[in-house]
């Protein structure tokens, strides 16, 4: 929840300047949605595409506060994010409601971000391969051929935020957990990103994992050159 109308427009215009140098690489901004307007306009032709940071699971209705899928397709929204971990600590989402979520996205042509992840308490005692299998399980169930218009970020809730990292080696075992989720589903190759104080200076080590996508930036997305700098990476 960061942003303002001048800061946004700084940000963005130092994205525009330097993305011609980004190659081979998608790059997107997920935006609260007061800003999604000045964040289409300004992006618009410039490669970079955008994207929601939530989504509601209901098409319309009495739904106070709610932004449906159908909404957003009508200003050219091609992301959005579902089940970040602040929304499932802080607003109680559960496992299915991030599916239906998913679901409601894709039934408009969006492409979910579907965030998984464990806790610093779930990751000491061991459980971090049963937590994700337990918040997969309901995405999964979507079926192949949805599944192979999302991307799954793997998002550990003890590296959001707190300076701490996964080590890359971390981060692919749990990446190569996820993929194995998806065998036998005959899926094609589902991106998966890793999202946890990524920054520059951890991004090539990170990428360099065979089944480490990309990655679902924080905090350094809120400088255009740091962003950029992953991008490169």
């Amino acid at each position: 929840m960061h942003g303002a109308r001048s800061t946004n427009a700084t940000l963005l215009t130092g994205l525009c300047a330097g993305v011609s140098v980004v190659h081979n690489c998608d790059m997107a901004v997920c935006a609260p949605f007061p800003y999604l307007g000045q964040v289409s306009a300004c992006l618009h032709g410039t490669g970079i595409s955008w994207g929601s940071q939530d989504i509601s699971k209901h098409q319309q209705g009495a739904f106070t506060g709610e932004v449906s899928a159908d909404m957003l397709n009508d200003f050219g929204c091609q992301w959005a994010l579902v089940g970040h971990s602040e929304r499932r600590s802080l607003h109680g989402e559960t496992d299915q409601l991030v599916a239906d979520k998913a679901a409601a996205a894709l039934s408009a042509g969006i492409s979910p971000v579907v965030c998984v992840g464990e806790t610093q308490a779930e990751q000491e005692a061991g459980l971090t391969h049963e937590v994700i299998q337990r918040q997969l399980q309901p995405v999964l169930a979507l079926g192949a051929e949805s599944l192979a218009k999302l991307v799954i970020a793997y998002e550990p809730v003890w590296a959001i935020g707190t300076g701490l990292t996964a080590t890359p080696q971390q981060a692919q075992d749990v990446h190569a957990f996820i993929r194995a989720q998806l065998s036998g589903l005959n899926v094609p190759q589902v991106r998966i990103l890793y999202g946890g104080s990524v920054k520059a200076s951890n991004a090539s080590s990170l990428f360099a994992m065979s089944d480490i996508d990309g990655a679902l930036v924080g905090g350094a997305s809120l400088v255009a050159e740091e962003f950029l700098r992953i991008a490169a990476s």
